[in-house]
């Protein structure tokens, strides 16, 4: 499994969104100018997370993007399931029940189990706070070394 640009950016937007959440709506050149990511490509992302309610938009003169909820609401998971469906290692765990036609006899089954298990909990224990905290923490570092 390899996560792709859209699904890294996704969580980088969110970070971003929680960071510079003062009320007011962001443009996406904004976000863009920040993340190092092209407006028609942020747009795409920023489209998705609109539509699953991660998001709120505004149009006109002051319109933009701003988060909906509490950063502690999002975990790296569900932006990730959004943005690259599902993260399982193999395509027979994607469904709630193993309907491959060999998992009775597969050896190799629990490790793709055991493989999607440590997956899931890893980005479903991590959520946009806590990634702002590490963000936090890593910049309060560099500011001491200086």
């Amino acid at each position: 499994m390899k996560i792709s640009t859209k699904g890294r950016y996704a969580v980088r937007v969110m970070i971003d969104l929680a960071l510079n959440n003062t009320g007011e709506y962001i443009k996406v050149k904004q976000i863009a100018e920040r993340q190092g990511i092209s407006e028609k490509y942020l747009e795409q992302i920023i489209a998705i997370l609109n539509k699953a309610g991660y998001v709120k938009s505004a149009r006109g003169a002051q319109g933009g993007y701003r988060i909906s909820g509490s950063p502690e609401n999002y975990t790296v998971g569900m932006i990730l399931r959004l943005t690259e469906g599902s993260l399982c290692p193999v395509a027979c765990l994607e469904d709630e029940v193993n309907e491959c036609e060999r998992c009775d006899t597969c050896e190799t089954l629990g490790v793709w189990q055991e493989l999607n298990d440590a997956i899931d909990k890893v980005v479903d224990g991590v959520t946009i706070a806590n990634l702002i905290e590490r963000q936090m923490v890593r910049e309060e570092a560099i500011d001491y070394s200086i």
